[in-house]
């Protein structure tokens, strides 16, 4: 049991690591046009599509990917004590 919940907190850590280097390389262009740019958008956009509806951009900023990085945060933490308890 301990093998798998590791496992699945590896997996939304490495998945927290893709949302935040698909976030920075926003700051460099033609970053996003490259193989690897459009592999992280395949895998990183249906999640923070969820929270564009919900939180516009102000301005230039864009607070939506820090929200949903948090979440994920606060759900692998979350899952982590559930899985203690059993």
């Amino acid at each position: 049991m301990a093998q798998i919940v590791s496992l699945i907190s590896f997996g939304l850590n490495i998945y927290s690591f893709a949302l935040i280097v698909y976030i920075f390389m926003s700051w460099f262009p033609g970053a996003r046009e490259s193989q690897f740019g459009e592999l992280l958008g395949k895998i990183c956009e249906p999640y923070l599509e969820i929270f564009r509806k919900f939180i516009p951009p102000l301005g230039m900023i864009d607070f939506s990917p820090i929200v949903a990085i948090l979440l994920l945060h606060f759900a692998r933490m979350g899952f982590i004590q559930f899985a203690m308890m059993l």
